[in-house]
């Protein structure tokens, strides 16, 4: 009689979403049709994440998919999560600035980390929430966590966008084309032509100045321009997809070079925020920030990124420190 000896079994990988507004739904679907882990969907309103659950429990059906999600209302059920995505928060209107959000979202977004943290403590920490860099922060702050292990999705959105008007310009496949953006998820965001290639000849070559600054203050206002045009809501198809593939770098450890909000502690000259620059990004977080060389004019468009960026960061920590009901 011959004994087979098995491999033990690894439990899936999980990913919990909190918000089950558009953008987390539509993650938590990409997540699924990926397959790269089953998923939990939080939001505090009672029904809502249970259904679009149910909806596409159903999808796996028609996907032949076995990856599983509940929808909840109680932390509880996001515990052992492997990866933590908060994109809770109420979004933009017409007429309003990423960082009219910061009184509204600071509290949602503190609650959220400190509550998802406490049943899975080895988690990454993914925030998607706007006003982004200032929110990654108070995420850090809320969580406790190492800050390699906080992160926030912002140059992955960006640089896509820039990619995306680049190849409507230019009449070429989106698929040639890599963008390198830093800076704030903002208006003063720093988008770097120079890094920025088609099929690895700079845009610079490319096109002419009049019409790279035409894009790039394209991608400074996408996401108004989209908000402007859809009137009751924002984005959320390719903010999800961004986080989508920020979870699959560090789910597959695939040491990613991505654009993202990180902590630096003195590169590029900036220490104790979070703010867009290109990093490295696997199973254990933020393996490393990578320092690309700047022009003085890119190095001055980043010092007043990031002080915009402080300047949000200390109006959401007042909101946390003021007293209730004031």
């Amino acid at each position: 009689m011959v004994t087979l000896s098995l491999p033990p079994l690894h439990r899936p990988y999980r990913v919990s979403v909190i918000g089950a507004g558009k953008v987390g739904s539509t993650l938590a679907q990409q997540i699924l049709d990926k397959q790269l882990a089953d998923v939990v969907l939080l939001d505090v309103v009672d029904g809502m994440p249970q259904g679009i659950a149910l909806d596409l429990m159903q999808v796996g059906g028609v996907e032949q998919s076995d990856r599983s999600i509940i929808g909840t209302t109680n932390y509880r059920d996001t515990a052992d999560s492997d990866v933590v995505v908060i994109t809770a928060g109420r979004p933009r209107t017409p007429g309003m600035d990423r960082s009219d959000l910061i009184k509204i979202n600071a509290e949602i977004v503190a609650e959220a980390s400190r509550s998802a943290i406490a049943h899975s403590p080895k988690a990454i920490l993914i925030v998607v929430t706007n006003p982004l860099d200032a929110m990654t922060y108070l995420a850090w702050k809320a969580s406790k966590l190492p800050t390699h292990r906080v992160v926030g999705m912002a140059g992955v959105l960006d640089a896509a966008r820039l990619q995306a008007f680049i190849a409507m310009e230019l009449g070429v496949s989106v698929a040639d084309i890599n963008a390198l953006v830093i800076g704030t998820h903002g208006d003063t965001m720093v988008p770097l032509p120079r890094y920025t290639t088609v099929r690895g000849i700079p845009i610079t070559e490319l096109m002419d100045a009049a019409t790279i600054q035409r894009l790039v203050d394209r991608t400074r206002h996408a996401g108004a321009e989209i908000v402007g045009l859809i009137k009751r809501g924002g984005a959320f198809l390719a903010p999800a997809a961004s986080a989508c593939k920020m979870v699959e770098s560090i789910l597959q450890n695939q040491s990613s070079l991505l654009p993202a909000s990180s902590y630096l502690r003195g590169e590029y000259g900036l220490e104790d925020l979070f703010i867009g620059v290109p990093i490295r990004l696997a199973r254990q977080g933020v393996e490393s920030v990578v320092e690309v060389p700047l022009t003085d004019a890119e190095h001055q468009a980043l010092q007043a990124s990031a002080a915009a960026i402080r300047q949000s960061t200390e109006k959401a920590l007042n909101v946390l420190a003021a007293p209730a009901g004031s």
